[in-house]
């Protein structure tokens, strides 16, 4: 995780950090009702997340803990090599993209107890958009910037997890014929 200390009281994901050498930081929680042994089994197999996460073409483990993301862009694909930097089974997952990467990124997922309503699940994001700004605001023009995925994608991660399918609203036909 882009590790940096900034002087907000605010949690970190959500601190606004004028001296983030240019990085975003996002963050999301979810209550999901599945143990935690589960939860991170099924996200530590890294092939898994394009079940989920919509931007996600594909993982591929290349061995040595790292695996190679490719990801939706406006305009293409891009490729993201990362390198896992924390694993502690069923509790976090922390990875970090490699030099030469197309986008610099760190994060990291944590599973923690919530009791009888099962785990909370919490991703965190460190980015440096491609393009600057403007890149940035390319992505969100097209609903490819982080924050606007990361909360869909951990909902989609829950309904996976505890009904094994994602439930995708479509419009009617007849709601077409009327519009």
């Amino acid at each position: 995780m882009h590790e940096q200390h900034f002087g907000d009281d605010a949690p970190e994901r959500t601190a606004k950090h004028p001296d983030s050498d240019g990085f975003e930081l996002v963050g999301h929680a979810v209550t999901i009702d599945r143990p935690r042994s589960e939860l991170y089994a099924f996200w530590r197999t890294f092939e898994n997340l394009p079940r989920f996460m919509e931007n996600v073409e594909a993982v591929r483990d290349t061995g040595r803990d790292t695996a190679i993301w490719t990801i939706k862009a406006p305009g293409g694909s891009v490729e993201i090599e990362t390198h896992i930097v924390a694993d502690q089974q069923d509790e976090r997952i922390g990875w970090a993209s490699v030099e030469g990467s197309d986008v610099e990124t760190s994060g990291s997922v944590s599973f923690r107890d919530a009791g009888p309503r099962g785990t909370i699940v919490e991703a965190e994001i460190a980015y440096k958009p491609p393009g600057g700004d403007l890149g940035k605001w390319i992505a969100k023009l097209f609903q490819r910037e982080p924050n606007l995925q990361g909360r869909q994608e951990l909902k989609r991660f829950k309904m996976l997890m505890e009904t094994g399918e994602i439930a995708i609203a479509k419009p009617d036909a007849a709601d077409k014929e009327t519009a």
